[in-house]
């Protein structure tokens, strides 16, 4: 997968880590897979989500 071979992901996993948190991965996780599908259904021409990212309604206010 574009070149990189284990050592290189292990590299990427752990700068990952230190800047966003273990906390964090799985909400980085979630709106990974989120943009990926809404991407694949954007190149299909079907529907996409357009959510805010927290969970109390997109708004912080």
């Amino acid at each position: 997968m574009f070149g990189f071979g284990m050592p290189q992901m292990v590299i990427i996993l752990v700068i990952v880590v230190v800047i966003f948190g273990v906390g964090r991965l799985p909400e980085l996780g979630a709106a990974l897979g989120k943009s990926i599908r809404n991407f694949k259904r954007a190149a299909e021409g079907t529907e996409i989500e357009l959510k805010g990212g927290s969970e109390n309604g997109g708004s912080k206010a």
